[in-house]
């Protein structure tokens, strides 16, 4: 097998290991020089510029798991990341020296529901970060070429983790169907959720409302699309005839509350992570009104959606990005959105 280099003759032999943040259970995560597996034909090796701070990291690092998916062995955390290509497998036509931004999930593009261009409900699926399969929190990653996006110069790739977040917030709003002229209720102003704002704004949206009980993230809405915001915890949600509701925040209450301001043949779309089961959702109302209720998860062909809309500069990427660290205080990365309510994107630079 033969590979492309960066530079021909410079670099005489390709990493065998590389530094990595890995979780050894709640609240443990250690450098540690892990081995790389070799580059196969259709890999290629990324130089780590950038990884993004999830809540699922934070759940991982709190409590060792992150709804039903538990660690049972040290995994390397994160899913999102961008970095440069230095070496590719011989048949891979992603040449070193890109940009790229690494799409996380690895469906097995062979079943059913992946043919159907729906891979990210793949069943046999895995994702990068997920345990225990490792993440993109080390300086070196191997990937396959087909989870690579290349980065234009618009993006660089310090801040390209970000794009993942966005991804979700496109793949969010096309699963909302949002059009233009749409009257959109946003719950939750977190990163997902102002992403979400921005990209419904992208859509044709006229009037965005966010919704959240934080003021501090409240009060940077508006630069990201809001033209109202409300505090649920002081202020009533006095809200009628919605086109759509796009849930952000994985609170069962807002869920229900948002719903009943919808407009009859309106759409409720669930992004947060939802409870296995949930009650006190009016069901009645869904019916008497044919309200849709949606769900989204991860995204499907979203990421060059996501790159345009960055790199066009429809939406704000650098400024959701609010706090960076060295791979070497990945600790204090994760416990910063709680260490610090006004963060919103946490990154982890090499």
């Amino acid at each position: 097998m033969t590979t492309q280099t960066l530079t021909p003759g410079a670099r005489t032999e390709l990493p065998t290991s590389t530094e990595a943040a890995v979780l050894h259970g709640a609240l443990d995560i250690r450098i540690e020089n892990k081995p790389l597996r070799p580059l196969g034909p259709t890999d290629v090796l990324v130089e780590m510029r950038s990884g993004g701070i999830c809540g699922s990291d934070m759940h991982y690092y709190a409590d060792g798991r992150n709804g039903t998916n538990v660690l049972t062995q040290p995994t390397v955390l994160g899913h999102e990341g961008a970095g440069m290509v230095i070496a590719a497998g011989s048949d891979a036509s992603v040449a070193a020296g890109t940009a790229v931004v690494i799409e996380p999930a690895l469906p097995c593009r062979e079943c059913p529901t992946c043919l159907s261009g729906r891979y990210n409900l793949c069943p046999s699926g895995t994702c990068f970060g997920s345990p225990p399969t490792d993440g993109l929190f080390a300086r070196h990653v191997v990937v396959p070429e087909a989870a690579v996006h290349v980065l234009p110069a618009a993006i660089p790739a310090e801040i390209g983790a970000a794009i993942e977040p966005l991804a979700v917030a496109v793949w969010a709003v096309e699963r909302a169907q949002v059009r233009a002229g749409h009257r959109v209720l946003i719950t939750g102003a977190g990163p997902i959720g102002l992403l979400v704002s921005q990209v419904a704004a992208a859509n044709g949206a006229t009037e965005i409302v966010v919704t959240d009980v934080n003021d501090d993230r409240l009060a940077l809405a508006p630069r990201f699309g809001a033209t109202r915001t409300i505090n649920t915890a002081t202020a009533p949600l006095d809200l009628t005839n919605m086109d759509r509701l796009i849930e952000c925040s994985g609170n069962t209450h807002a869920l229900a509350a948002g719903i009943q301001t919808l407009a009859p043949a309106a759409r409720a779309t669930v992004v947060g992570q939802a409870r296995p089961t949930v009650d006190g959702i009016p069901l009645g109302f869904l019916q008497r009104y044919e309200i849709d209720l949606v769900t989204a998860f991860r995204y499907a062909n979203a990421f060059p959606t996501a790159i345009k809309l960055a790199s066009s500069g429809a939406v704000d990427l650098p400024s959701i990005i609010t706090a960076t660290y060295p791979l070497e205080s990945a600790e204090a990365a994760l416990t910063a959105p709680i260490t610090d309510p006004t963060n919103l994107k946490v990154l982890i630079t090499f």
